[in-house]
Parts: C-alpha cells; structure tokens; sequence
C-alpha cells in the first residue's frame, strides 16, 4: 500500500516520473495520456458491454433467486463502491509525495485490474452458490477497489497536470482519443463483427480472452504512471501549501457550490442514459434490429457511431474555444435528441436506424471531448472561492455518481428482461443457438437503447443553460497563480 504522508518526499517504493518539463510535451501526451490509458480503458469497456452479457448468456444467472439476484447484487454491491470512493477520495487529498498526490495511486491500480480481471470471468463450474459468492467478491474486487483506484486517478491526471486552459483541453483530447479508439473502434467494431461470432456463448473462449485482455492492462497503466506529472499539486507544495482542510469542510465547500451541484447533477442524467444505451446495445442488436452475433447490425451501428467519433477530434475543440466548451455541449444534445428520436420511431429500419445515429452521434460530440476540461474549470474555480482544492472529494463524488448509476441502471435493466421473459441462449455441439424474445422483452430493450437518452438529453440541455462556470475562469485562474 502507498504510505500517505504530510512531508514532502518520495516514499522508498515510489519510482519518479519522466516527465522534467514545465509544459506539456509530446512523450507526456502520446505515452501518458493516449497510449497509457488505453489498457484499463478497454478492459472497462468490454465489461461494460458484455459483462452482463456474460452473466445471461454464459453463466445464465437470469433465473437465480428467482430473477432476483441480477437485479440486487449490482444495486448493492455499489454500495461497497461508494464506501471506497469516499475513502479513497480522501486518501487522494491527503497524500503528499514529490510524485503527486493521484499518480500514486494509479500505480497501485495496475496489478490489482489485472488479477481482477481475470477473476471476473474464471467463475467455477460449481454449484450455485459458489458461482454466486465468485460473482460477488469478483465484481467487488473489480470495481469497488481495482478500478475505482484506477479511475480515480486516471480521471484526475488532466485536472492536475497543468493551469493553463489550451495545454489541458490538449490533454484532455488525448484522453477522450484513447477512451474513443478502445470503446468507439476495437469493442464496437471488431468485437461484433470477429470477436463475438467466434467465442459465442462458449465460456472457456471468453476466460482466454478477457485474461490477455486484462494481462494487457498492467504494462499500459505502468507507462500512464511514468509519463504524467502533476503540476499543479507541486505548484501547491512549492508554495508551502498543506491539505489540512478538514473533511466536513470540504464536504460542505463541495455541495454549497452552484457550478459543481450542476455539473453533478449533469453527470449523473448523461451516466443514466449512457448506462441504460450501452446494456442494451449488444441485446438490441441481437433481438430488435438484426440476428444473434450476426457480425454485421451492432458493427454498422458502430461504424455510424464511429465515424463522426474520428471527425470530432479535429472539430471539437476549435469550436469549444471559439464559442464555449458549454455552448458547443449544449447545442451538441439538441442534435442528440433530434438522432435519438428518429431512431425511437423507426428502431427495426437499418436504413433509417443509421441516419437517426449518425445525428446522434454528432451531437454527442461535444460532450464526450470536452467534458473533463469543463471539470477542471469547475475546479479551478472552487479553488478560487474557497482558497483550497478538493480534487479527490469531488472526483470521488464524480464517480459515485458513475458507479452508481451504472449498478441501478444494470438492476433494473436485468429486471425489467426477466419480468418479461426474456430467454437466454444455448450452446449445443459448440454452437450457440438463440431463442427468439417476445414483444414485451423487444420493447424494453428499444427503449433502453433509443428511447431513454432522447428524454435525458432535453434534460441536459436545460441543465447546461445554467453552467456558466467559463466565463471568467481565465481571470480566477490568474488570481489563483498570484495567491
């Protein structure tokens, strides 16, 4: 375990970064921000597109408890989730090192994603309540602490790394890039149309491949490690500043603030939207619009969904500083309803089913690019109204809200499939064979993959109208520097 301290020095274990410069260099860019991550970021995201794919098809844990188990255990077990976040949130702010006070922890997330990985899916064939317990204590170790560490940190690193607004939107672009090229092309691409077909319900080909997936993690997240730096907590300890802020305080600095309330409030509706889309996706493809693991709806679904991706990483951001990270976000989910709608309507249609995504997808843009840069303005300026930072509080916060949208949206998705009846498949002679769903089962997961984002994302356009955290950050950020 890291050892937090209140001097400023290198525990014995800590190795130091490569990174020397004052600004923002390209090894800092390509090896800590686009390359790094990428490990975790596809583990995370193969397990949040089929990982309850793999409890329904493979394990077949949809009758367990009489259906009960698939919608209680992820509800609580986020539970455990925010425990840890709130702790390890509050061992991030207190931990004082000359290597920062996040980049130690993402050092400690590295071997724990890749033994938890692994377990996730090395469930026994034994009774069932040894496969339940494995599910259990797996799915905490993976989330409640691997990756939670891991996503703590990973998610402060922009934030951190730098003052200055143009050099952190940069990095910030970086970061989404990776997120993009993991979840936007290898898991939406090549996992439906190559990946799926092959392993199929077929349990020992999905341990293989998530172990070399998860094996992969350690190595990437090492080289995150060493090629970030934390500039702006050195720049806090060059001036003698100490994190002696009591927690209480904090808390109330945290939820007394206007910008961060709505920011949160933001997140967690995008976070119920997004969640309930990406359960359902691989479901609606199979059952709505196409066959089961056909290899060709969910990957043009995907290409649709890809390409504006790839046309964003150029557009977004000169937009975002010519008219507002706000602005462009805001009129991105106008877009985003728009898309979504078209596809509600017309969901078994691939012709129009595409068009509908492709506006989707465009007005998502904004959103998906800037989010974390717009976060680190909220930041920055709670900074400046309180005279001290909270970084590791509110991205604690942060990702409650994320982890534990994801376990009720999870819950209530598993519940609503088998109050209707939904049927897993089966493997005979190494084959998989699916069974063909009802129309009450059809209809909840269209709704889950079409129709609940265009109601969250009139939501978020009201929501944003108030988040005018920007227009004179430039200013309190200058006055921080002369503090």
């Amino acid at each position: 375990m890291i050892r937090i301290i209140n001097q400023q020095k290198t525990p014995s274990l800590l190795v130091k970064s490569k990174v020397h410069t004052s600004d923002v260099g390209k090894a800092e860019k390509w090896l800590g921000y686009l390359i790094g991550p990428m490990g975790a970021l596809l583990l995370n995201a193969v397990l949040g597109t089929y990982l309850n794919v793999y409890y329904t098809d493979v394990l077949k844990l949809t009758k367990v408890w009489g259906g009960a188990f698939l919608v209680i255990f992820p509800i609580i077990s986020k539970i455990l989730d925010a425990i840890t976040n709130v702790t390890i949130g509050y061992a991030i702010d207190h931990t004082h090192t000359s290597e920062g006070k996040a980049r130690p922890w993402l050092l400690l997330s590295a071997p724990l994603l890749t033994i938890a990985g692994i377990l996730l899916f090395t469930v026994p064939n034994a009774s069932e309540t040894v496969q339940v317990i494995w599910v259990l204590l797996s799915y905490n170790l993976f989330y409640a602490f691997a990756y939670t560490i891991f996503n703590m940190s990973h998610n402060l690193m922009v934030p951190l790394s730098i003052r200055d607004s143009k050099q952190r939107g940069s990095l910030s672009i970086m970061n989404q890039i990776a997120q993009v090229m993991m979840s936007g092309i290898l898991v939406a691409l090549v996992f439906p149309m190559i990946i799926m077909p092959i392993i199929g319900a077929d349990k020992g080909k999905w341990i293989t491949l998530m172990s070399v997936l998860s094996i992969i993690v350690f190595p990437l997240a090492l080289l995150e490690y060493f090629f970030t730096k934390e500039r702006v907590t050195l720049e806090n300890q060059q001036s003698n500043e100490k994190n002696t802020v009591p927690f209480k305080k904090q808390i109330r600095a945290i939820f007394t603030d206007k910008y961060m309330l709505l920011i949160y409030f933001y997140f967690l509706i995008y976070t119920m939207g997004s969640s309930i889309r990406n359960i359902s996706l691989v479901y609606f493809c199979n059952y709505v619009l196409g066959s089961y693991n056909d290899g060709f709806t969910q990957t043009m679904i995907s290409v649709i969904g890809g390409l504006p991706m790839g046309i964003g990483i150029f557009a977004v951001w000169p937009l975002a500083r010519r008219f507002g990270k706000r602005n462009v976000t805001l009129a991105g989910f106008i877009l985003y309803a728009a898309g979504g709608m078209i596809c509600w309507m017309h969901p078994t249609n691939m012709t129009i089913m595409l068009i509908g995504q492709l506006i989707k997808n465009i007005g998502g843009l904004p959103c998906s690019y800037v989010f974390m840069a717009l976060f680190a303005d909220v930041l920055d300026h709670m900074e400046w109204k309180t005279g001290f930072r909270s970084d590791g509080l509110a991205m604690s916060v942060y990702n409650i809200i994320a982890i534990a949208m994801a376990g009720v949206c999870t819950g209530l998705f598993n519940g609503l499939l088998t109050r209707n009846g939904y049927v897993a498949p089966e493997l005979v002679n190494g084959v998989t064979v699916a069974a063909i769903q009802n129309e009450a089962v059809k209809n909840v997961i269209t709704f889950g993959y079409v129709g609940f984002e265009v109601i969250t994302a009139v939501i978020l356009v009201v929501l944003l109208s108030f988040l005018n955290v920007e227009k004179d950050i430039d200013k309190k950020q200058k006055e921080i520097k002369e503090r």
